[in-house]
């Protein structure tokens, strides 16, 4: 299974993107991957090459989705009536993991999967622990009553790195939330350019 344990930042090098927008990326002092040869790696891609890349890219910023739950999330996605990119979007941002870290209860998307793993979070007023919780519209998204004191979610609500979309309703005196829409792709706050539609082609090949 694909697994990102150890040192999750070196994905951006490897990517050559700062994939969350973080100050403090290594993207943000070698822009070049790691390795030896790192700094001569400047071939054009093939075209396999940049969906490959695209792909890894949307992957990656979900945090822990292994391929085949993403390989699973596209044929969901492609048997949904619509723009199956848009809907491939839809599908990752309904994620419980994703809401939480839109939200900004969290400041990593890691740290999002591991607050909903354990218990911290109540979905329309029941506990929820499985990060790949598909959430609706108007679902109401909050902190249960013994977490809400977590010196980490006021430092994550205190940071000024990242903006909640405009399809989460906040309200932050009571660290509850709520997803009023599945976002449009354009609607999602992604630090970099996304291209789903490259993500499609690799699955379509």
């Amino acid at each position: 299974m694909t697994r990102i344990l150890k040192s999750k930042y070196k994905v951006d090098r490897r990517l050559r993107c700062n994939l969350w927008g973080r100050p403090k990326s290594p993207f943000n002092r070698r822009d070049y991957p790691p390795g030896l040869n790192g700094q001569n790696k400047r071939k054009k891609p093939s075209d396999y090459g940049t969906q490959l890349m695209a792909k890894q890219k949307l992957k990656c910023h979900y945090g822990y989705i292994t391929e085949k739950q993403f390989r699973n999330l596209f044929q969901k996605a492609s048997k949904i009536r619509g723009n199956t990119s848009e809907n491939l979007i839809e599908l990752l941002e309904r994620r419980l993991d994703a809401a939480v870290y839109r939200m900004k209860f969290v400041t990593t998307i890691f740290a999002a999967r591991q607050f909903v793993s354990h218990g911290h979070v109540k979905v329309n007023g029941k506990k929820v622990n499985i990060a790949s919780y598909s959430v609706r519209e108007e679902d109401t998204i909050e902190i249960r009553d013994k977490s809400k004191q977590l010196a980490i979610i006021d430092i994550a609500l205190a940071n000024k790195e990242r903006e909640t979309p405009e399809y989460i309703q906040m309200d932050e005196k009571n660290k509850k939330f709520k997803f009023i829409r599945v976002p449009k792709f354009e609607e999602v706050p992604y630090p970099i350019v996304m291209e789903p539609n490259l993500v499609i082609e690799y699955y379509s090949r």
